[in-house]
């Protein structure tokens, strides 16, 4: 097994915003059961990061209501989603950023796409993210593998993430681990301070 953390890490919280307590029928996405308890877990996390010196990152998925920046987004199986001034479209009360932390709005799936978000990486000299959120196999698949390419050491918390369905959460679990042995962990121990340069630990998903 891998270590769980290389360098400086930062946790990513994706896209846990109000909608994941509506219905498809409201939201436009799917999501999977036990939305609430992936938010505590979130929360007791970001809170042990921020206690370390861990970067915390939050971001948000925002369409605008014009619908010009969906692209192909709507070609599959999700409706229209996530736009501007839609109470759904709200970062969660619990999740949102304070102060120190960030924020990047993103108007496609990976978090890398048309966003600043490597460039504040590369600034904070982070090596390692910690993905959290959602959909586990979309946003956070997709942002994995961009990660992947650009020579980042990632790790999704699968039990922070949630995916459209169980079926299709198991897949991009196990799609991630491959692109990195060791990739898939648990918040069972939470981030914690090692050094004084912020190194911390994860615990290793039981094999």
């Amino acid at each position: 097994m891998r270590d769980a953390i290389v360098g400086r890490p930062a946790l990513v919280v994706i896209d846990m915003q109000k909608g994941g307590f509506q219905p498809v029928e409201v939201s436009g996405i799917p999501h999977m059961a036990g939305y609430r308890d992936r938010i505590d877990r979130v929360v007791r996390l970001a809170e042990a990061c921020r206690r370390s010196g861990v970067p915390v990152v939050f971001v948000q998925e925002v369409h605008r209501r014009d619908l010009v920046d969906f692209g192909r987004e709507l070609d599959g199986t999700e409706g229209i989603h996530c736009l501007e001034g839609d109470p759904g479209t709200e970062l969660v009360d619990e999740l949102r950023p304070g102060p120190g932390d960030y924020f990047i709005a993103k108007r496609r799936y990976s978090c890398f796409v048309g966003t600043d978000f490597d460039v504040l990486l590369r600034g904070l000299r982070v090596e390692t993210l910690l993905l959290v959120g959602g959909l586990t196999d979309v946003c956070v698949h997709y942002t994995f593998a961009d990660a992947h390419q650009r020579d980042y050491h990632v790790r999704v918390l699968e039990d922070c993430v949630g995916g459209s369905d169980v079926r299709a959460h198991t897949a991009a679990l196990e799609a991630m681990e491959y692109l990195q042995t060791g990739a898939r962990r648990t918040s069972e121990a939470p981030v914690r301070p090692i050094r004084s340069s912020s190194k911390t630990t994860v615990s290793a998903r039981s094999t």
